[in-house]
């Protein structure tokens, strides 16, 4: 046929029609962030008079850069009389036309402020206490900028006054830090406050402090640990009127989901020189320190002073004021020849508790200041080089990609495995005579190669990633999870099957009609057909982003390789292609996966041993908790959740239950189950070791770790073309291809089967048609939707979209193991009471989500319990079936048993 050939020829177009060069440049190479690229802003005007700003608000509006207050000597520096001035200007630069120069606004703040917090919002900044010479303030305000003037909206004011605080915004919540309270005598402190941007008008809360000592001129930061978005704390200076000066180089991890604090440092692990430094959050899991305070000259410092203070209130004596005269002298001669702060550029990483200096800025970094992000760039707005010095320079900072080649030998791979996949999509196109070879391949695959293909199914190119990705952020709680099919398998094989077997059917959801009515199988066809189509985007997209970050190959030919080349193969191969296929990309799967634990252990010292004792030694291999609570991830959580998961998915998604249908008998299709069982429980073994050795590996190598990489799930795609050598890595980025591409071809080809066989034909809309024909116009048209959403998504960025759009059909789906086992298990049970079962299941489904009264891993659970027990009370109200459904029901299996 004509349309074969052009199929064929479609893959390589796409292939070599990109634009060649694309493939070699920028678009095709691996991003590894530099912050090399450093300038300075022309100073604002008057800086020949003003020295620069230290402990100024600052932030950025709409497209101008603010710096507003701020205190400096303007007249000469503290060793030589000069005295501290706190300031009420406004500086302002419109950040796409710098060259037209600052404009500054006199007395535009309310008062003169300094050394608050500053908060960028959509609709301005936020500015949080401060002080002046004399007094702090609680006060925190919304600072408005038209362009031309500014307005103040009064926020609610802290429980008490601070300064030289840190503070920074989590998600929708705004935290602070430590501070001082009074400018008289002041003293760190170890306040710790909160303000749910949902709900401003309930103001501040008091949160419990971290287990350490008090500080002022820390630094914070927000960054994942790896499971939730957490506020960081490190650093700082803790001292009082009783007591001397202490740098602090410790940090401190809150988890605001957890209500905990977790102390970073330990004997072995990193300490953080970063006092009255900035920080930002990097990538996924990077915190970026510029400069600091480090401890030697404060401490010095502080040592003269007290001495020169002893000595001014201690009793007069013969060489009392020469002695006074040489302490100040050696203070003067400490400031004046202070070589500056320091000029390292730490990177943090929060999952391995590792700390590396990156590099050293060409200019002098200040300190309290603040760090500015707009887009790839970053500004840091004036502050103090020195003690006493102050800087009028802004500092600009363009993130700089240093690029890799994705490399010919590893395109060759890639080709090559894609031409073996259309080849087999041809070879087995030859074979489809009828839409029943289309959708049940005649009952002539082998039970092992059905089993592969289960397995397959169920381990998309998400699931590739987010295993390992999952250990190495946290540990093995989630294990069991993926286990679950051997608590289901025999449930699936002597219920299930013979049902499916028995009653000749092409999809799961004839089983519904024939049990309950028409309306329980439409919508339920339906809303998995709509699904499918969702998730093939979805399956599309995540991979190719996580793709992208990583070997910088462009999202949208990831999504059309994927797409088109699966697509070209079932389209043409129908069910059986895509069982083969599924085969041999299991092969790949599993076989990247041995490959890369004994490449790692081989990176590792010590060897795969050494990857135990220090997984082990990190509690990374940690089960679930034993807790018998339902809200968090506990053991019992994990067990229900699987349990009632697996039984909806193996028994009752049309992915699933095609394949029970392709085998010669029913025997065969059980033994298919037992095959996926079998791969099931060592592979999420190896994948989530895989995750372990990842953490092992990366906390040894702390600067191989990407600080822009910024999907989570992308560490072992980042790890395999980084570390692997060439061919090797074109290999394994095929792997991450095949897992998602034996999903997409499941997911294509049963959305084709449940239209076909449940509306289409159904409804005999294809009398006049080729039924064959008609299949692969189904997978044809729902393959490219999919393709299409994933397009969708990566174009207009409507990931949350599809998060509403999966959790409106996840209420629908979630009930189906129930409503299946409504009608295996009972005969009262009938269609009024099961449309009704579904449709309460949705209700209760959605009043969970919203109550959180368990974890999100029981919404299966729920889903099937509640339809399950709304459907069979509500039947009691309908009158049955006139007509027997005795077999229809297991108590059709317990006769045939009981005279076997």
């Amino acid at each position: 046929m004509n349309y074969q050939k052009l199929i064929l020829i479609l893959p390589i177009f796409l292939i070599f029609t990109e634009d060649t060069k694309g493939i070699e440049s920028s678009q095709s190479f691996s991003e590894r962030f530099s912050w090399s690229e450093w300038s300075q802003l022309p100073p604002p005007p008057g800086s020949s008079t003003q020295p620069g700003l230290a402990g100024a608000f600052s932030g950025i509006t709409g497209s101008y850069l603010l710096v507003a207050g701020g205190a400096n000597f303007p007249e000469s520096p503290p060793w030589d009389g000069g005295t501290k001035t706190w300031w009420d200007h406004i500086y302002a630069v419109h950040l796409d036309s710098i060259e037209a120069g600052w404009k500054i606004y006199p007395e535009a703040l309310p008062h003169p402020l300094a050394y608050g917090v500053s908060i960028s919002l959509p609709e301005g900044i936020l500015c949080i206490g401060g002080c002046d010479s004399r007094s702090t303030y609680s006060d925190v305000f919304l600072m408005r900028f038209s362009g031309s003037s500014f307005e103040y909206e009064q926020w609610p004011s802290l429980p008490v006054p601070l300064s030289n605080m840190t503070g920074c915004r989590i998600d929708d919540k705004i935290y602070i830090a430590g501070g001082l309270e009074s400018m008289e005598k002041p003293s760190a402190t170890s306040h710790f406050l909160v303000m749910d941007l949902n709900d401003i008008s309930a103001g501040w809360k008091t949160l419990e402090p971290w287990p350490g000592p008090p500080r002022a001129f820390a630094v914070s930061a927000a960054q994942s640990d790896g499971f939730d978005n957490c506020f960081y704390l490190f650093s700082g200076r803790n001292f009082g009127p009783e007591k001397d000066l202490e740098v602090l180089t410790d940090g401190y991890e809150y988890n605001p989901r957890l209500n905990e604090w977790q102390k970073l440092d330990h004997p072995d692990g990193p300490q953080f020189p970063v006092m009255a430094g900035i920080a930002t959050p990097s990538g996924a899991n990077h915190v970026v320190f510029f400069g600091g305070v480090e401890a030697t000259i404060p401490m010095k410092e502080q040592q003269l002073k007290k001495k020169l203070q002893l000595l001014k209130e201690g009793p007069e004596t013969i060489g009392t004021n020469d002695s006074i005269r040489a302490v100040e002298a050696a203070i003067r001669s400490l400031l004046e020849e202070h070589p500056g702060f320091s000029r390292e550029i730490r990177f943090y990483h929060t999952i391995t508790n590792t700390l590396v200096t990156h590099s050293s800025s060409p200019f002098p970094i200040p300190v309290t200041t603040n760090l500015l992000k707009d887009d790839d760039r970053y500004y840091i707005t004036s502050g103090e080089l020195r003690p006493g010095i102050r800087t009028p320079k802004i500092l600009r900072i363009d993130t700089v990609s240093l690029t890799q080649s994705i490399g010919v030998l590893n395109i060759f791979v890639i080709i090559i495995y894609f031409g073996i996949l259309v080849g087999m999509g041809w070879f087995f196109s030859r074979r489809q005579k009828s839409s029943t070879d289309y959708f049940k391949a005649g009952g002539r695959i082998p039970w092992w190669a059905v089993g592969l293909s289960i397995f397959g199914t169920a381990l998309s190119a998400i699931t590739f990633m987010a295993i390992p990705a999952k250990a190495y952020a946290t540990d093995w709680s989630y294990m069991l999870m993926n286990a679950g099919i051997i608590l289901v398998a025999p449930l699936i094989i002597f219920l299930f099957i013979p049902f499916y077997r028995r009653l000749n059917i092409t999809t799961a959801y004839e089983y519904l009609e024939q049990r309950f009515n028409l309306t329980t199988r439409l919508i339920c066809s339906i809303s998995f057909i709509l699904f499918q189509v969702g998730r093939m985007g979805v399956v599309l997209l995540l991979p190719s982003i996580a793709l992208h970050v990583v070997t910088g190959i462009d999202i949208f030919l990831c999504i059309s390789l994927m797409g088109v080349l699966s697509l070209v193969y079932t389209m043409m191969g129908g069910i059986e292609a895509v069982v083969w296929t599924d085969a041999l990309q299991v092969v790949i799967l599993l076989g990247g996966a041995i490959f890369a634990v004994f490449y790692i252990g081989m990176d590792v010292e010590g060897g795969i041993r050494a990857v135990i004792t220090e997984g082990m030694a990190d509690n990374k291999f940690a089960m679930a908790s034993t807790d018998l609570d339902l809200k968090n991830p506990t053991l019992l959580t994990v067990l229900l959740a699987t349990l009632f998961a697996n039984i909806t998915t193996y028994g009752t998604d049309q992915t699933m239950v095609q394949r029970y249908l392709t085998t010669r008998n029913e025997k065969m299709a059980g033994r298919s189950v037992w095959t996926n069982v079998v791969l099931t429980v060592p592979a999420t073994l190896i994948f989530f070791f895989v995750g372990t050795c990842l953490y092992v590996f990366f906390k040894a190598n702390p600067p191989l770790l990407s600080s822009t990489v910024s999907d989570g799930d992308a560490i072992f795609p980042w790890f395999i073309y980084t570390q692997m050598p060439p061919g090797l890595s074109g290999l394994l980025i095929s792997g991450i291809f095949a897992a998602a591409m034996s999903t997409l071809s499941s997911s294509m080809n049963s959305a084709a089967t449940a239209y076909s066989v449940d509306i289409h034909f159904r409804f005999g809309w294809s009398a006049k048609r080729d039924k064959l024909w008609l299949a692969r116009l189904f997978t044809l048209i729902l393959g490219l939707s999919g393709i299409l959403f994933a397009v969708l998504m990566a174009t207009w960025d409507i990931k949350s979209l599809w998060d509403e759009f999966q959790k409106i059909l996840g209420l629908v789906l979630g009930g189906l193991g129930g409503l299946f086992l409504l009608g295996l298990l009972t005969r009262r049970a009938n269609g009024p009471g099961a449309v009704i079962g579904l449709l309460g299941s949705i209700v209760v489904q959605f009043w969970v989500s919203k109550t959180g009264m368990v974890h999100l891993l029981l919404y299966a659970g729920t889903g099937f319990v509640s339809c399950f027990l709304i459907g069979y009370l509500s039947s009691m109200f309908f009158p049955g079936r006139s007509d027997d459904i005795t077999h229809l029901t297991i108590y059709e299996l317990i006769k045939k048993k009981k005279y076997e």
